[in-house]
């Protein structure tokens, strides 16, 4: 697996240059900006202490949405739990479930948002799971830097070496192919993405393992196959 890890429009270039740095002492070399390009600033090398080729090998995304279709997971940190939603976990309980993914996820994406607002509610609506660092006061909190070194401690391991060439998965057990799978059959089945059902089934895809992942793509193929043909038993009376 491949975990990047995403600033979004990030205010202060000293926080990108920690941020890569942060990464690098803990084995991680991809660092994502959205919409920003402060990593090219001399005060992002100057906290990069050694860590300037992950400054100078960032990739940038014009908004979350590109990065959400690059990725097979994406993971958004938010303060507090959402009420609508029950999939909040702390670092070490992120960590469990990314390890439960097996071959499943190629590539996750870990957001951190603007430092003096976070991430907006829709572009925590594009995340599969949301998470967080429990603090016992609600001030003062981490800032940008200390949150991705927190959570690169937390993750290290978990990111695949460059050098270590794997052959690529097949279709049927990626979490990101069932994903868009079950967002194109639901439908047919009368099950609009907005409602109860859908939001159920999306809110949990996130956390089944990779087993579950190819017993879920076996059964979108059964019920793709019965809609087929009943659609064309249809056309023919």
């Amino acid at each position: 697996m491949q975990l990047a890890f995403v600033l979004v429009e990030p205010k202060v270039p000293e926080n990108v240059g920690a941020a890569a740095r942060a990464l690098c002492t803990m084995g991680f070399g991809e660092l994502w900006l959205v919409n920003s390009d402060l990593h090219t600033r001399p005060e992002a090398h100057w906290l990069a202490h050694g860590s300037d080729h992950i400054l100078d090998n960032a990739r940038i995304f014009p908004d979350l949405a590109t990065v959400r279709n690059s990725v097979d997971l994406l993971m958004g940190t938010s303060a507090k739990p959402r009420h609508q939603r029950r999939d909040w976990h702390e670092p070490a309980q992120l960590r469990e479930v990314l390890t439960s993914k097996g071959t499943s996820v190629a590539t996750a994406a870990l957001v951190f948002g603007r430092e003096d607002r976070g991430l907006s509610n829709d572009e925590l609506a594009l995340c599969d799971l949301l998470t967080g660092i429990p603090m016992k006061v609600a001030y003062p909190s981490l800032n940008l830097a200390q949150s991705v070194m927190l959570y690169a401690w937390e993750m290290s391991g978990l990111s695949v070496s460059p050098q270590i060439e794997q052959e690529p998965e097949p279709n049927n057990v990626r979490l990101g192919v069932l994903r868009q799978r079950l967002e194109t059959l639901l439908p047919t089945l009368d099950t609009p993405a907005e409602g109860k059902l859908s939001q159920w089934v999306f809110e949990r895809l996130p956390l089944l393992t990779d087993r579950d992942i190819g017993f879920v793509h076996t059964l979108c193929g059964n019920v793709e196959r019965a809609v087929t043909g009943s659609k064309s038993r249809t056309d023919c009376d």
